[in-house]
């Protein structure tokens, strides 16, 4: 563009090179087209497109030989348009990448691609292959391209940020029900119950007639049935068809059979007590009470799970996202909504910010740069989305309703509370008063010390242990594990950006990594381990996963330090952890008095 973008004046057309070299992404006015028409005179025709139908993309041809305007925009910014040109290198900022809710955003971008890419499969046409015709056309033609749409990042960004929380979590688990099956979902959900349940089992279970004899026997009864239960889906694997057998079970059938074996084996062992005594003596109290409710969260976790799963299959939800209702779309329709812009309708019901960002700033956006063509004197013929058609139509007809451009563009503030924030301010004052109150109760520093180091152990072993496990190096795991102790202290930092920072030394990411995440996704007749295996080859989805394994290493260590290693500790001391700190406090006010009077 040969103006700023972000200016309210309107673009002049993208004209780097002379029109009859091709798409025009940068500026200058050597090449820049003359007008048809005097200033404030030239017309705009909109023609709304489904972003998988071929018939768009016959019209976008036959619309713009036959018009054969000055300029011929599209619903693109610069990014996306050399990315689907190969223009320029497409790889990621890993700044970019790891910073903040960068991740979050990512992903619900990707989430968006994968969808936009199952029906492009359906309707066996590219995904925004109509924009790549009308560029295509223009070039053959020498007619001058405009890329009119705002920054696909810009616009994510200022997406989620308009969410709630609670609607973060509503759009990801809608996203995630339909990317997998939903009963693999509502187990999972079970499972991460369980992780958060188990230590306040281990805090609060005496209060309820969990004792630690009622530790013990769970305790001894999860390691056996664990032991038996990977002896079961071996055995279940073998029994069924060997590994590499045509005829092998499933990942689900051999998981399940090892999971009923293990629940059993584990439940009789706990009930009867049978061989809990010497298995015991070889453990330390605070590693039973640790496992035994763990393993209670765990099973608990898991009925809740299997609820939602027996409710999920009963009701049908995974009908909602099932191939067949891809295949009950009619191609003929989808010629009055894109399907971006369909799916983000629905999200408009619970969160109107969401859709204000993704849709009608990016009407108003586009309806800017339109204008300014118009008002230049230019014929255009603009391609966009025909969820958007409407929209910028309206603002065509009224410019004067169109608001600011510099409320369309920049970085987006959540509104409310700053719950996040007041959270982790409230969690690093309190890490902090912990330590300053036991010291001002007379806790001997040699204590203290050891205390601090149980707190550095445990963050670094888990969130090292997690970060190796996701297939990080031991470097990367390394730092990220070193690093953890003070990241759980300020929530506001996280383990996983060192270790994907460390990370990214070796790795290169891309933005064709979605396309092939993608593939992969749209693989059904592969069993989920292998589908899984081949996505942590591809270098982005590595990077996710082992940012996230290393943020939830640490997590979950912080919740173990305080179920079961803070009451270990205070079994060493003259005094309850909660009286200590009531000491503290006095002394610490007593001395504050003292100071100040």
């Amino acid at each position: 563009m040969s103006r700023d973008p972000d200016t309210a004046d309107g673009p002049v057309p993208d004209a780097s090179r002379p029109p009859d070299t091709g798409a025009d992404t940068g500026a200058g006015p050597a090449g820049t087209p003359r007008p048809s028409n005097e200033r404030g005179e030239g017309s705009v025709r909109v023609v709304g497109t489904a972003h998988v139908s071929e018939a768009s993309v016959r019209e976008v041809e036959e619309t713009v030989a036959e018009e054969r305007p000055d300029i011929v925009a599209v619903e693109l910014d610069e990014g996306r348009f050399r990315q689907m040109k190969g223009e320029t290198p497409d790889d990621l900022d890993p700044g970019d990448l790891l910073q903040g809710n960068t991740v979050f955003q990512f992903l619900a971008y990707w989430m968006l691609s994968y969808v936009q890419t199952r029906m492009g499969d359906r309707f066996d046409i590219d995904p925004g292959a109509e924009l790549l015709a009308a560029v295509d056309t223009a070039e053959e033609l020498g007619i001058s391209v405009a890329l009119v749409d705002r920054d696909i990042q810009t616009t994510i960004q200022r997406f989620w940020a308009r969410l709630s929380v609670v609607e973060k979590l509503r759009m990801v688990g809608a996203l995630a029900f339909g990317v997998t099956d939903p009963r693999v979902a509502g187990v999972t959900f079970g499972l991460v119950v369980g992780l958060l349940l188990g230590p306040a089992i281990g805090l609060f279970g005496g209060a309820v007639g969990i004792t630690g004899a009622v530790l013990t026997r769970v305790a001894v009864g999860a390691l056996a049935g664990a032991v038996a239960g990977y002896l079961g889906s071996r055995a279940a694997a073998l029994s069924l068809g060997g590994d590499g057998d045509a005829d092998a079970p499933s990942d689900v059938t051999t998981l399940g059979v090892g999971a009923v074996v293990a629940v059993a084996v584990g439940a009789a062992v706990a009930v009867t007590g049978a061989g809990v005594a010497p298995i015991a003596g070889l453990l330390s109290d605070t590693i039973l009470r640790a496992v035994g409710s763990l393993a209670l969260g765990l099973l608990a976790g898991l009925v809740v799970g299997a609820v939602a799963a027996l409710a999920i299959g009963a009701l049908g939800v995974e009908a909602a996202t099932d191939a067949d209702d891809i295949d009950d779309f009619d191609p003929a329709e989808l010629t009055d909504t894109d399907v971006v812009t369909a799916m983000m309708d629905e999200f408009r019901a619970f969160s109107p910010g969401g859709a204000e960002a993704l849709i009608d700033e990016r009407d108003a956006y586009i309806a800017h740069q339109l204008v300014g063509l118009r008002e230049e004197g230019y014929d255009v013929v603009a391609i966009v989305g025909a969820g958007h058609r409407a929209g910028i139509e309206a603002y065509l007809e009224a410019p004067e309703t169109l608001p600011p451009m510099d409320s369309l563009v920049g970085t987006a503030k959540s509104g409310g509370i700053p719950w996040g924030k007041i959270a982790a301010f409230g969690i690093s004052a309190a890490f902090i008063a912990f330590f300053v109150l036991l010291a001002m109760a007379g806790v001997r520093n040699e204590q203290l010390l050891t205390l601090f180091a149980a707190w550095f152990l445990i963050n670094g072993v888990f969130a090292a242990g997690l970060a190796k496990l996701a297939g990080a190096r031991w470097r990367s795991a390394g730092v990220g594990g070193a690093v953890a102790w003070m990241t759980s202290v300020n929530p506001l930092l996280a383990p996983g950006w060192f270790t994907g920072y460390m990370e990214l030394r070796h790795l290169t990411v891309n933005v064709s990594d979605i396309g092939t995440l993608n593939e992969l996704l749209s693989d059904e007749s592969r069993p989920i381990r292998d589908i899984v295996s081949d996505m942590l080859d591809v270098p982005l989805f590595r990077l996710i996963v082992v940012v996230a394994a290393t943020n939830i290493g640490s997590l979950i260590a912080s919740l173990l330090f305080a179920a079961y290693v803070v009451p270990a500790f205070a079994g060493s001391l003259d005094a309850s952890i909660t009286d200590l700190m009531i000491r503290g406090a006095r002394e610490s006010a007593r001395i504050i008095w003292g100071a100040v009077s």
